[in-house]
């Protein structure tokens, strides 16, 4: 079964937006990782307001799909992406898992990540935790109902002061949390 992976920036503080949506802070003066993480994925998960704000730039991730759950988003002519409605998601989700491919990117935003969390569908997190503080925005981790323990598989740190930190999720696996698995 493919690996679903949450990969996101972080700050300190837990945040991943601004109090205005704003991710301007993010460090992007070098690669961070990101081609070694794109070698091995071949998709990408996303919730509609984050590819609302990317659409433009959608084309800058190297991945051959791109999966965005909504309940209203209509693709544009000629736009390279697959709807997964909440209608239809169990079903969907189970058949790209286990279908053969990379890696899943799960990129967010913050309520497709505590679905994909609360259902245990996440296998790694790695996160680029960068060195500010927001103070307020919008938080990674939001109505988680269950404790999630973690393992650290890897880390590392950059002289930007960027840690990048991957975690495991243990046990990721659980058929109670995912009955249309089991």
């Amino acid at each position: 079964m493919r690996k679903v992976i949450l990969n996101l920036a972080v700050s300190l503080d837990g945040f991943i937006e601004g109090p205005n949506g704003e991710y301007d802070w993010c460090l992007a003066d070098q690669d961070y990782g990101m081609d070694a993480f794109f070698a091995r994925t071949d998709t990408i998960f996303i919730g509609r307001k984050s590819f609302e704000l990317i659409r433009n730039d959608a084309g800058m991730f190297p991945v051959k799909h791109i999966y965005v759950f909504s309940d209203t988003l209509v693709p544009e002519p000629g736009e390279n992406i697959n709807v997964i409605s909440s209608a239809n998601f169990e079903t969907a989700v189970a058949a790209i898992m286990e279908a053969e491919g990379g890696d899943i990117w799960l990129f967010g935003g913050a309520e497709l990540v505590t679905l994909f969390v609360n259902k245990r569908l996440v296998s790694e997190l790695l996160l680029a935790i960068h060195p500010l503080l927001l103070g307020e925005g919008k938080p990674l981790f939001q109505q988680i109902k269950d404790r999630v323990t973690l393992t650290l598989i890897d880390q590392k740190a950059y002289d930007t002061g960027l840690l990048q930190v991957r975690y495991e999720l243990n046990p990721w696996f659980d058929p109670e949390k995912i009955p249309f698995l089991g």
